[in-house]
């Protein structure tokens, strides 16, 4: 029997990438829609997760991380199964009132991490077993205006500023190295803003482990890091798409989320639930140990101005 799943929130994400996979995934099929502002043909179409819910066995939450929580608390008081899409909240503490309601209520709760399926981070944490760390570097920089035009909510507390992508290999990183912890952070605040446009940090797991988030890049993206191992330099880059090691380079097309809807399909079933926030927890360490660095005031473009 198919899981019957609805989608809250319609914006650039969920039409890039959440209806496409929720499509392409055997065992689910798209009821519903919620959304203030736009509808989809084909489904019922609601206003709000509440109203929505008669519809549908599960729901995935593509919404901003400020305001989630009531609509989680939503879904799983009425028994229904819960995708969160990162990052899962805007606390951890939040965090764990869900986890306890989802127990409570017998369902699902899963926290999605997309760019841990890319796909080379398997191949890399294959290769990285077989060798001694010695350091790593994390390199994640981006242009603000390309990627996130229009987005007022990232520059607003729970918003993550430039961590909303520098999560990303946060999420990499804890899947394929245990035991990380943060040991210091630079946060970079525009005089205009509430969140970071950049962040340096500090971390060990055993080996130094040095990141770099930065927004104000322009000409291209760095989404990479990079690994110093017994047996040579090794580097996943492209966001995690591409893996190269000494005698071994795989790449490979990047079906994230498509496999990420298919773990949800597999934890429903077995009535399982995943909750990894250890991504979550060292972007709320740097929030709370970091120093904070004055940055020239950041002026966005309208949506409209970039694609």
């Amino acid at each position: 029997m198919s899981l019957r799943i609805g989608l809250v929130g319609l914006g650039t994400i969920a039409r890039a990438q959440h209806l496409p996979a929720i499509a392409a995934t055997d065992g689910l099929t798209l009821t519903a829609i919620a959304s203030r502002n736009a509808t989809l043909e084909g489904v019922a179409n609601h206003r709000d997760v509440t109203q929505m819910l008669g519809d549908v066995d599960a729901v995935s939450l593509c919404t901003p991380p400020q305001g989630r929580f009531d609509q989680a608390m939503a879904v799983l008081r009425a028994g229904r199964h819960l995708m969160l899409e990162k990052p899962p909240g805007a606390t951890l503490s939040e965090m764990a009132v869900l986890e306890a309601e989802a127990a409570r209520q017998g369902v699902t709760i899963h926290a999605t991490w997309h760019s841990r399926e890319a796909a080379a981070v398997d191949a890399a944490r294959d290769w990285l077993a077989t060798t001694r760390i010695r350091a790593v570097r994390i390199d994640w920089c981006e242009d603000v205006r390309k990627w996130h035009p229009g987005q007022e909510w990232i520059w607003q507390p729970g918003g993550l500023g430039v961590f909303d992508p520098g999560i990303n290999a946060l999420s990499i990183l804890t899947a394929l190295i245990p035991g990380v912890r943060l040991v210091g952070a630079d946060l970079h605040v525009p005089a205009n803003r509430q969140t970071p446009i950049a962040a340096d940090l500090s971390l060990e797991a055993g080996h130094p482990i040095a990141a770099h988030f930065d927004w104000r890049v322009t000409g291209g993206e760095t989404w990479q890091i990079a690994f110093d191992t017994d047996a040579g330099a090794a580097t996943l880059s492209e966001g995690g798409a591409r893996f190269t090691a000494p005698g071994l380079e795989t790449a490979g097309e990047n079906r994230e989320y498509a496999r990420l809807y298919g773990r949800f399909r597999d934890l429903v079933a077995a009535g399982g639930s995943d909750l990894d926030l250890a991504p979550l927890r060292l972007v709320a360490d740097a929030f709370l140990t970091g120093r904070q660095h004055a940055a020239p005031a950041f002026e966005a473009p309208n949506s409209e101005d970039h694609p």
